[in-house]
């Protein structure tokens, strides 16, 4: 008789055990899901923010090197003023910064982006 009530015991143990592991399972199954859920929304949002500020980009300059042009009553000087201008921001780019600068304002723009949730759940 004392064999059947340890028995019990281990049995309800052993499936308390595994309804435990079935749940902390399906918890990192919902948790993956809502964080790459998050990924995949921040991927499309930044994909679609970069094509129309390219886009915007473009046609800003377009408009500045025809609006250049009417102005100098020139076919083509206008769109060589920009594309001086552009040159000149790249040198700079290449040559006269530093890495560390971009390294710097990178830091500021992200600090607290990335596990942002794991510190507030720690805070709490």
């Amino acid at each position: 008789m004392n064999d059947n009530g340890t028995r019990e015991k281990s049995t309800n143990l052993i499936e308390n055990l595994m309804g435990y592991i079935d749940t902390r399972i399906d918890i990192i199954r919902l948790e993956v899901q809502e964080k790459m859920k998050a990924a995949m929304v921040s991927t499309i949002h930044g994909v679609l923010l970069g094509f129309f500020g390219l886009m915007s980009f473009l046609f800003v300059s377009i408009f500045l090197g025809l609006l250049l042009n009417h102005l100098l009553d020139s076919s083509f000087w206008g769109f060589g003023i920009i594309a001086l201008f552009y040159v000149v921001v790249l040198v700079i780019l290449l040559i006269g910064l530093d890495k560390k600068v971009f390294q710097g304002m990178a830091d500021k723009a992200l600090d607290n982006t990335i596990y942002k949730t794991d510190k507030r759940e720690n805070q709490i």
